[in-house]
């Protein structure tokens, strides 16, 4: 019972579903994930560390980057049936498209760009 309550648990907020659904469609790294929320990093990673301990997520390091995707492992059993579910849902919703557009415009190496020339501050 406690694989379930944990799925359940990390999957009941909002930041997490939006951060899900982005995972849905690439692997991506704290900073764009940063961007694209519009929140903190150390909030960021505080709820990526809740998906990755309950089995939803699985991170991956590539060159500079950890990136984080959506567990191809089964962890918890009950991760990838409820991720299947949460794929279909909320595409209609206003926040989800938003984040979604945003995400197509953000990349890593555009992010350290502004970063260096003073735009963004993490």
């Amino acid at each position: 019972m406690r694989d379930i309550v944990n799925v359940f648990k990390a999957l009941s907020d909002p930041t997490r579903i939006r951060i899900i659904k982005l995972l849905q469609k690439r692997p991506m790294c704290v900073c764009e994930l940063t961007s694209i929320l519009g929140v903190g990093q150390p909030t960021v990673s505080h709820h990526l560390r809740i998906l990755r301990d309950a089995g939803v997520l699985d991170s991956i390091r590539n060159g500079l980057w950890v990136e984080y995707e959506i567990s191809k492992e089964k962890h918890n059993k009950y991760a990838a049936d409820l991720l299947k579910l949460i794929s279909k849902w909320l595409n209609d919703d206003p926040r989800i498209i938003e984040d979604l557009k945003i995400a197509k415009k953000t990349t890593k190496r555009g992010i350290l760009y502004k970063n260096k020339r003073g735009s963004v501050n993490f």
